[in-house]
């Protein structure tokens, strides 16, 4: 054994929760809500359980914690879709995550990947401003005439098919604002005060949806603030094997939140908020946060759920013109926070649409972060898979509640060919359409 891999053995023996690795009873019951496992011919290795293994073998030094371990622990999309069904209540999540910021806080790296990672770690998404100048690149890029040229001309060949499929299901970027109100008012009577986590792709790519969500809390009776200082959640980070990073950008957070006196903390991408919800786990260890992270966690809701609470769906006319929707779950919405209902009730509130649920809508769509950048042979599967159940619906419109999501969803339409006859949207999105038409 190397001396990096004996270092990765002891850090298991430190960092791993010998308890909840204990607490898998090998029952098998994740095995059928697995898409790795099924995706990959019902290789135990590629199932919950079977990673669960992997990780406690590691450390107790059975097995040495080398590529094959390792290639099983990034194969994983995380969707957690293995907790729910658990009996044991395993928190595969929480495993998942420290064993690979073990591996990766312990490998060796190229100089590349180094540099790469401190990019997009250390200096992109913590940043607002360099999220929204990438964003204003991207969005110059769409409109200058570059993308058109691009296209025409066959440069975009040098890319993998996977990236050049990710490049044509991009959004339009919104153009990028500077800064944004802090408050703003409920239309009529407040009946609650809310503050709103803007995220960092959704306040850039996706800007033009948290627009409308914020414009969807003001009409069911909501002041919303928007903290100035609050930063990335640190989602792509815990699940990347950067999990100190993750909690600077808890810590952040919390501070910037915590000084607002509201009722709830509302988001909009189902992968933020599972990740927000546990940032009393993520700084546990941590005496001076640990009471601060419960209080903030406590109060994270999805923008689903604050709406039905509200009754938004019964006050407010929706309408939109005749049609068939279905619904994609947002993993981490479903499987970490448990909201699965209340988008459902929203979508079947609006005149004119017949909401049709497909097959495995709760099945993760290969998106899951990066994953479809670093794991794209599996990621596509499983889209395929996902194309499958959604076609059969007939569908115009796939329904979403995460930008990860959206975009995996808006690539499996261009990649089945039912662009334009099909697209993704964001279920806030949706709603402000059915408000408007209504």
């Amino acid at each position: 054994m190397s001396s990096k891999q004996t270092e990765i053995q002891q850090a298991f023996q430190q960092q791993m929760d010998e308890k909840e690795l204990l607490n898998c009873m090998r029952c098998g019951f994740c095995l059928p809500s697995c898409p790795t496992y099924i995706e990959s011919g019902q290789q135990e290795t590629h199932s919950p359980r079977g990673r669960i293994a992997l990780m406690k073998a590691v450390r107790d030094g059975v097995i040495e914690p080398d590529e094959d371990v390792e290639h099983s622990l990034n194969l994983c999309l995380g969707c957690r879709a293995c907790e729910p069904v658990c009996p044991s209540g395993v928190k595969y999540g929480r495993l998942l995550e420290d064993a690979r910021d073990i591996i990766q806080q312990h490998k060796k790296q190229s100089i590349p990947v180094k540099l790469v990672r401190r990019v997009v770690f250390k200096g992109l998404f913590p940043s607002q401003s360099r999220m929204r100048q990438a964003a204003g690149l991207l969005r110059f890029y769409q409109t200058s005439g570059l993308q058109t040229a691009a296209r025409k001309t066959g440069m975009l060949k040098v890319l993998p098919p996977h990236l050049r499929l990710m490049e044509q299901a991009l959004p339009k970027v919104p153009r990028q604002r500077k800064s944004r109100l802090p408050e703003y008012k409920a239309a009529g009577p407040a009946r609650k005060r809310v503050a709103f986590f803007t995220g960092c792709l959704m306040d850039t790519v996706f800007s033009s949806t948290n627009e409308a969500t914020i414009q969807l809390l003001q009409l069911a009776g909501c002041d919303v603030i928007v903290p100035p200082i609050q930063t990335c959640c640190g989602a792509l980070h815990g699940h990347s094997g950067e999990k100190e990073q993750a909690k600077q950008l808890a810590k952040r957070n919390i501070e910037a939140f915590e000084e607002i006196d509201a009722d709830a903390i509302v988001m909009n991408a189902g992968g933020c908020g599972a990740f927000l919800s546990d940032y009393d786990h993520l700084l546990c260890d941590n005496p001076d946060f640990q009471k601060r992270s419960e209080a903030f966690s406590k109060k994270i809701t999805d923008i689903s759920d604050i709406l039905v609470e509200l009754e938004f769906h019964r006050r407010m006319p929706l309408a939109l013109p005749e049609q068939v929707i279905t619904y994609q779950d947002s993993c981490h919405l479903r499987n970490g926070m448990g909201v699965q209902h209340a988008p459902r009730v929203l979508m079947k509130a609006i005149q004119g649409v017949s909401f049709k649920e497909m097959k495995d809508s709760g099945r993760c769509c290969g998106s899951a972060g990066i994953y479809n950048i670093l794991q794209p042979k599996m990621s596509m599967q499983i889209l395929d898979h996902k194309m499958t159940e959604a076609t059969q619906t007939k569908a115009a419109a796939i329904v979403t509640s995460n930008p990860g999501c959206q975009l995996q969803m808006a690539a499996g339409i261009k990649r089945s060919g039912h662009s334009p006859s099909m697209r993704a949207v964001h279920l806030a999105d949706l709603l402000l359409e059915a408000v408007l038409f209504g």
